[in-house]
């Protein structure tokens, strides 16, 4: 399984939280802004049409919006990852609930659902199969010790547990508008805080040119 570690800051949440740290440089912390963009086009799209629409029109600009996303991938790149289907899949199945049975219930648990399956994926990948999903992504990117590989692996799977439950307790103690802003913004918010933390957890363990990182410092202490 490809993990694009993003975030979906609202409806269309896992790709987007996956591609903030595919997205991110750790030695120079740049973010690519084009590839955040198309992550988070239907996103911001939904936003949109919801303050000006409503819920239903938004729910189906959200999906309308996944498919042009996943259809401008294949054309451009000619590969869409399985997390990118997973929500393609996702966005069909609870947001076509949401306009069939007129329910925006539906769509409040997507997000839950994807950070669920994201966070369960991450548990099962380690405790059953005895594999890191994060590094197999990672890996070839970053240098890291096994031990700050695992640490960071239970770290994404509490944090996707925790948005699951936090998005749907959101959801059922607040008004829709006020769950609709809080996964733009709130989500956001705090995604972009847990990778910045995520970030400058890894540094102390990042090899710089000519300086070995500290794992590498402390083996070579007599």
């Amino acid at each position: 399984m490809s993990w694009a570690l993003v975030h979906d800051a609202a409806l269309l949440a896992a790709p987007g939280t996956l591609s903030v740290l595919r997205s991110l440089n750790f030695r120079t912390t740049t973010i690519s802004r084009m590839k955040l963009l198309i992550d988070f086009f239907p996103i911001i799209l939904f936003f949109v049409a919801f303050k000006v629409w409503g819920i239903y029109t938004a729910t189906a600009v959200a999906i309308a919006a996944t498919v042009a996303q996943i259809a401008y991938l294949r054309f451009k790149t000619g590969k869409i990852e399985p997390m990118q289907w997973m929500s393609l899949g996702v966005i069909v199945l609870f947001g076509g609930a949401t306009l069939l049975a007129h329910d925006d219930n539906f769509i409040k648990w997507k997000p839950t659902v994807l950070y669920w399956l994201m966070g369960g994926a991450l548990l099962i990948g380690q405790l059953v199969f005895k594999k890191n999903l994060l590094r197999s992504v990672m890996g070839a990117q970053l240098q890291l010790p096994d031990a700050i590989w695992l640490k960071l692996n239970w770290a994404w799977t509490a944090f996707f547990a925790a948005m699951g439950g936090l998005n749907i307790w959101v959801a059922y103690n607040f008004d829709t508008d006020t769950w609709v802003n809080f996964k733009l913004f709130g989500g956001m918010g705090l995604m972009v805080v847990f990778v910045i933390a995520q970030a400058i957890y890894m540094s102390r363990y990042l090899p710089q040119d000519g300086v070995p990182n500290a794992a590498e410092a402390k083996d070579k202490q007599p």
